[in-house]
């Protein structure tokens, strides 16, 4: 039977980043590509590129806002109805917001709420029930180096990652013996525009030197999903250090992060010299 990946895959969060890397990597291997995000214009700019390309996948544009449940659940239900089935669902979209809680936007904290965690949690209830029945699909849901571990300043995103790996652990074992598996990509620092978006009131920027490239890490999270790794993290670096935040004994962990946290609180309250 063939992977999932060479079917019909349903990509959220495409129109940037590691989903946009990730979509022209499975153009001309994917049957059906079904390309997911809320910015139409980015989606249709990219669509057109991979028809150009590779004539033999077809593309598909679905605008969604993933936000909103029962628009996750018509998505699932329109593609299932015009493509016979989806055999693969990478669940890459997400939002993220950097500083003290106390200073996030309430209406982004949402938003980012619904879209990692409400959204993601939706998508996947409405594919699961067909590849179940047919048993054989797969899901690949893009977590975080902080789903692994955590950092203050990312309070709120750090939480709606933990969740999703959590979440995906826990469906891993109970699609065990069905046909259907379920991984998880958590990246650490990639290049990409988070930062950028993610209401960054900080003023700290991952120094270059700690990134991994948006398709560098797309092909390690897909060679990871094809292989049915539970969990894959890219690139040395984010190993590295999720791996010494994982080993490091919480009581410490917390006097770490204690005194980073009151550093930038001091730091972003100190009057503009």
């Amino acid at each position: 039977m063939a992977a999932p990946l060479d079917g019909i895959v349903l990509l959220t969060g495409a129109s940037s980043g590691i989903g946009m890397a990730m979509a022209r990597q499975l153009a001309g291997r994917s049957q059906v590509l079904v390309l997911v995000a809320r910015r139409v214009e980015r989606l249709e700019a990219l669509a057109a590129e991979l028809r150009a390309a590779h004539p033999k996948t077809t593309v598909d544009v679905r605008p969604a806002d993933l936000g909103d449940t029962e628009a996750a659940r018509t998505l699932a239900a329109a593609v299932e109805a015009d493509h016979g089935r989806i055999d693969a669902l990478i669940n890459n979209a997400g939002l993220g917001q950097i500083g003290f809680f106390e200073q996030t936007d309430p209406r982004q904290l949402e938003l980012m709420l619904k879209v990692n965690v409400i959204g993601l949690s939706a998508l996947t209830r409405a594919v699961l029930p067909g590849m179940l029945q047919r048993r054989h699909g797969g899901i690949l849901n893009v977590s975080s180096g902080f789903g692994l571990t955590w950092l203050p300043m990312f309070s709120a995103y750090v939480g709606t990652k933990h969740y999703v790996t959590a979440f995906t652990e826990c469906l891993r074992a109970e699609l065990r013996g069905t046909g259907v598996s379920a991984c998880q990509l958590c990246p650490g620092p990639v290049a990409t525009e988070f930062e950028e978006v993610a209401d960054n009131k900080t003023g700290q920027k991952t120094p270059t030197w700690a990134e991994i490239s948006a398709e560098k890490c797309a092909a390690v999270g897909l060679r990871g999903f094809d292989g049915n790794r539970a969990l894959t993290i890219p690139g040395l670096v984010a190993w590295l250090a999720i791996t010494a935040g994982r080993l490091t004994p919480r009581p410490l962990a917390r006097f770490i992060f204690s005194l980073a946290a009151r550093n930038m609180r001091n730091k972003l309250s100190a009057p503009a010299s």
